[in-house]
């Protein structure tokens, strides 16, 4: 026997035996049960926070989950050192930092007033950070190597706010569009700084389509900003879903195009989407283009059209379609435009007559001719035709008015939207007057 390979033989059955203890203690803390208070404590994790920057407008937002919980101007890269776009993460934080001149390691500027970092230093990449600066009045601007600078205020509070591995998304949009807390739908375009991106018309348009608020906001109007390019907001209207009866309202297409199913608010009207609503309800509507009239079997009101997506009041649903409503909150904090149809209906509802057996009273007692009273009531007995060739109206209730939608019969169908796409001018559509959002 190797007595020299003994020791290290029984250490190794002790490390084994040990080994083996600690991982069925282990296994019996997993399979306990957890007590009543440690159970409490177990609590849904955090919505992770991030920074996202976007170069174009020189700003950065700090997001918990899709939450936003501040924004801050930034200075960034000049045109021949920009700042690079990508996805990145906070790796190093460091308050007091000395700064190094690239160009020149060997020469240093400790933490004061003179150093360009400022007083916190946040790494993403190589040289590049998130720091401050002690030139306050470069915030803003296209004016540093590459890296992000902040006011030294606002470094300090998003230094303490985000941790090491932090992720962080530096984008290049000239498109900004988003929904205001008080649910207005917001666009902006800011300025080329970089010389990146192109910006058309249709660009715009299509960050808003899926807002439901495109066909508010005229080409016109939109080339007037793309012109300006000066960051300012633009507001497009506020769109809410629409529950029509207890049914989501879905967007449809018909005749090849797309209707939108949302309501918007804009200029103090409420627009509802007359196409969905009236397939939903399965009405014949008709579209005069060149009065802006709508008209159902119920009544005809004013019409609007924007970009071929046509438009009633709010108001007026009860007289177009038999429905009325108004905006409501959802169990998850959010709003819903929610619709009813009106019961029983108000309309085509005539009161019956009761028929009358003859024009004029009898003067024959019951018991004058009891015979001539038992053969008119013979059911085989038919009605003389030669009496009466023609029978006055009144002996017959009073026939009920018939639409397209109460007969099935008819050969056209129930839904039809009878010329909702002439190509005539539309009348022009309001448009709203800008406020301003309070944006950091």
């Amino acid at each position: 026997m190797n007595w020299g390979k003994l020791p290290k033989k029984i250490a190794a059955g002790i490390l084994g035996v040990a080994l083996i203890l600690n991982f069925s203690a282990a296994q019996a803390e997993e399979t306990a049960p957890k007590n009543s208070a440690e159970v409490a404590t177990n609590e849904p994790a955090k919505p992770e926070r991030k920074i996202v920057i976007n170069s174009a407008s020189r700003i950065l937002t700090l997001y918990e989950g899709n939450k936003k919980l501040a924004m801050y101007p930034l200075g960034l890269g000049k045109t021949s050192t920009p700042t690079p776009t990508g996805y990145y993460k906070i790796l190093e934080k460091a308050t007091n930092p000395t700064w190094i001149d690239p160009s020149d390691p060997e020469y240093e500027v400790p933490s004061g007033p003179n150093n360009p970092l400022g007083y916190r230093w946040m790494q993403i990449q190589g040289n590049y950070g998130i720091h401050g600066t002690n030139k306050p009045d470069s915030i803003g601007y296209y004016v540093s190597n590459g890296c992000i600078r902040m006011r030294e205020k606002d470094v300090e509070e998003l230094y303490d706010a985000v941790e090491v591995n932090t992720p962080v998304e530096i984008t290049y949009n000239r498109i900004v569009v988003e929904k205001a807390p008080d649910d207005n739908v917001v666009y902006y375009i800011y300025p080329d700084g970089y010389g990146w991106q192109t910006v058309e018309v249709a660009d715009v348009i299509k960050w808003l389509e899926p807002y439901g608020v495109a066909p508010f906001v005229s080409d016109a109007e939109i080339a007037e900003k793309i012109q300006a390019s000066d960051g300012e907001p633009s507001y497009a209207g506020k769109p809410y879903n629409i529950e029509l009866n207890g049914q989501r309202l879905p967007q449809i297409e018909l005749n090849g195009r797309v209707f939108l199913s949302r309501a918007v608010i804009r200029d103090t009207i409420t627009y509802l989407p007359v196409v969905p609503i009236a397939v939903a309800l399965n009405t014949k509507i008709e579209w005069r283009a060149s009065e802006s009239t709508l008209k159902t079997a119920y009544g005809e009101v004013m019409g609007y059209e924007f970009k071929k997506q046509i438009y009633c009041n709010a108001d007026d649903a009860v007289l177009l379609f038999n429905i009325d409503g108004g905006l409501q909150n959802t169990a998850n904090g959010g709003k819903i435009f929610s619709l009813k149809s009106i019961t029983p209906p108000t309309i085509e509802e005539p009161t019956p007559q009761v028929e009358k057996p003859t024009d004029k009273p009898s003067t024959n007692k019951p018991s004058d001719k009891p015979n001539n009273q038992q053969t008119n009531n013979k059911p085989t007995e038919r009605p003389k035709p030669s009496t009466n060739p023609n029978p006055s109206t009144n002996n017959k209730p009073a026939e009920e008015p018939k639409t397209d939608v109460e007969n099935p019969a008819s050969n056209e169908p129930a839904v039809e939207v009878d010329r909702p796409f002439e190509d005539q001018k539309s009348k022009t559509s309001r448009r709203s007057s800008p406020t301003h959002l309070n944006r950091v």
